[in-house]
């Protein structure tokens, strides 16, 4: 096994003779460095091996960026574009280019002619990535396509023929679903192979995806790791019949003469609550409508059940948002709206009945996928991402993927304040807008992240009260987020975002910000994973800009939500805050505790998901049945 220290060494040298190649290069013509490209393309479908080319095409790709973007690699991009190009996760640091790093491997792992995918997690950053970095591979003579939410089948099939093709984790999940639907699961010539699936569609249609030879994962640690706790898929709708729509509605109505502990057990860390032997009589002679009488009594209590859930576990602006009478869920991860996807076995429509909005029809299961199984598929994966280091050893158990720490450009000048806890979350509101009062004094720019859609507009009318302008990025103002972001970087502007702008988003200073001190960014609450708050502590000191960063916490905050209400009570009772409500430093270790709690929670969630996939793929592979559709034909 090479050290870490090694390899570094070694792609440092490698870098430094690629810089050096398209140095050389300056003197081409625009027609000679596309011939150039030309050259290294049938090069690689005569067979050449790609570790071959590698200085030559990563040479092509620095001369290309420097005409067209008038940016060159760095150094240290060109160790990370390596890195990439082995198969490693490479982590890079907030700021340091990692959307043109990925211009690199992207151009190499496309030449042979079996498609390249760049992978990010919503689609504004694979919008703006193909926008931008599009041209620098069209001036070497690839095709480059995106793949974007509203797309058709024929529009998406032409994306996937090009040479390199951006898009999210979840539309190319589902569209490898779709292609499984549509050519049903008969194996070639009857062998129970799961290998050898028909690839011409029925009716002759052919699938919108050619193959899964190369993928690379913008926001590695995102896309593996936090969406890989909820599988994808594809819903096969069950009209709901009048019976039904009663059963959602009465059993949001019998919540309310449920007593906790007494008739039901709710477990906030699970989320998720069930009836005991009390609550199981009391339901059972609560006065029914008629239409409830066929239905068998442990369907009521499942969906009682689900009802109790909706009613503890998920809040409005928080885990949704209520969009034209819809329940649209909202991404804990990125912040955003996730739009088309559905709660499943009738949880989407117990909160449908709680928050009095129209029932939608019930879905099924027609095609199901884990994140780790769909990405398993590629034949070659690598990664990058600014926070994989904590991750390193689940992404190396559950996709054999090596974590290398790539160094920085220039040093990283960011300075962390110390952290900030309040016994009520009035007490922590005030005392972050005294705080941004006096930043907008000194001409810093302020991002202030909040956790759910829901506080960050609490937030903005304490400011508003306080006399401070600000404007809010969250799944409500996602069409304003290009603006949003443009106008974060100067003097006096202060910005309240979900994790919208966590990851991806670049806030550009002006020159006088960049004199005042850069950027502050002021984190209201801890989230579910360091991770997160990693990022978005990393939107501030990108490539040697001066930064700075705060956390204020509160005994009220929704990380605690994940406790027993008894605990939180009787922790806020000892925590003892002066006359401005602010407690000791010392009680940050508590929320340190909950949160390495929660990563461990969801960490076992992953493991478990995964070990019933591979279940499952095991007995179906025995059937000789496609293991990724619920219906199946033998």
């Amino acid at each position: 096994m090479i050290p870490s220290t090694a390899r570094r060494s070694r792609w440092r040298a490698m870098a430094r003779r690629i810089i050096r190649r398209s140095q050389q290069m300056n003197s081409l013509t625009d027609e000679e460095l596309a011939e150039a490209g030309r050259k290294l393309r049938w090069e690689a479908k005569a067979g050449t091996a790609l570790d071959k080319l590698l200085p030559e095409a990563y040479a092509l790709v620095r001369q290309s960026a420097r005409r067209v973007l008038k940016m060159e690699h760095f150094e240290v991009q060109v160790m990370g574009a390596i890195a990439l190009f082995e198969g490693h996760i490479a982590e890079m640091q907030t700021g340091e280019g990692k959307t043109l790093t990925a211009t690199m491997p992207s151009f190499l792992r496309a030449l042979p002619g079996h498609g390249s995918h760049v992978i990010t997690v919503n689609d504004y950053l694979a919008e703006r990535d193909c926008d931008t970095m599009g041209p620098v591979l069209n001036k070497l003579g690839l095709t480059v396509g995106r793949i974007l939410e509203p797309m058709e089948p024929d529009e998406r099939r032409q994306n996937y023929a090009m040479d390199v093709t951006y898009g999210t984790s979840k539309e190319f999940g589902f569209d490898f679903l779709r292609d499984r639907l549509r050519m049903g699961a008969s194996p070639d010539d009857g062998a129970p192979s799961l290998r050898k699936y028909v690839r011409t569609l029925r009716g002759g249609e052919e699938p919108v995806q050619r193959g899964h030879y190369f993928a690379l994962i913008d926001e590695a640690d995102s896309i593996l790791i936090d969406e890989a706790r909820t599988p994808l898929i594809i819903g096969l709708t069950q009209p709901n019949d009048p019976g039904t729509v009663n059963l959602f509605r009465w059993s949001n109505r019998a919540t309310f003469q449920l007593q906790p502990r007494e008739d039901y057990v709710y477990e906030p860390e699970r989320r998720s609550a069930w009836l005991t032997d009390t609550g199981c009589r009391k339901v059972v002679l609560m006065s029914k409508p008629s239409l409830m009488n066929s239905m068998d009594t442990e369907r009521i209590y499942t969906q009682v059940e689900k009802a109790l859930t909706a009613k503890h576990a998920f809040e409005k602006d928080r885990d949704y948002v209520i969009v034209d009478e819809k329940i649209m869920i909202v991404d804990e991860g990125t912040g955003r709206i996730m739009d088309g996807r559905k709660w499943q076995d009738g949880l989407h429509q117990a909160i449908e009945a709680k928050e009095l909005v129209p029932i939608t029809a019930a879905t099924g299961e027609a095609a199901r996928i884990t994140v780790q199984s769909f990405f398993r598929n590629y034949t070659n994966l690598c990664g990058m991402t600014g926070t994989a280091i904590p991750a390193k050893r689940e992404l190396k158990k559950t996709y054999k993927l090596k974590v290398t720490r790539v160094p920085t450009n220039k040093r990283c000048v960011r300075k962390g304040m110390p952290v900030r806890t309040f016994k009520g979350q009035e007490a922590k509101l005030i005392a972050i807008s005294d705080a941004v009062e006096k930043l907008i004094r000194e001409g810093r720019s302020v991002l202030v992240g909040t956790p759910s859609v829901e506080a960050s507009e609490a937030l903005a009318a304490v400011f508003t009260e306080h006399g401070i302008q600000s404007q809010i990025l969250n799944a409500r103002y996602h069409e304003q987020e290009a603006k949003i972001v443009q106008q974060a970087g100067e003097s006096g502007r202060v910005t309240i975002a979900t994790n919208m702008a966590g990851r991806g988003t670049d806030v550009i200073l002006d020159n006088d910000v960049r004199k005042a001190g850069g950027l502050h960014v002021i984190a209201t609450e801890m989230h579910s994973s360091k991770r997160i708050d990693r990022q978005l502590v990393g939107r501030c000191a990108r490539q040697g800009d001066p930064g700075s960063y705060q956390f204020f916490l509160s005994m009220e905050d929704e990380l605690l939500r994940c406790r027993e209400p008894r605990e939180v009570k009787r922790k806020q009772r000892l925590a003892i805050g002066n006359k401005a409500g602010e407690t000791s430093r010392s009680w940050h270790r508590y929320f340190k505790r909950i949160q390495r709690f929660l990563e461990k929670t969801h960490r076992k969630q992953r493991k478990s998901l995964l070990k019933q996939e591979r279940q499952r793929l095991e007995q179906y592979e025995n059937m000789g049945l496609d293991p990724y559709l619920e219906l199946t034909e033998s």
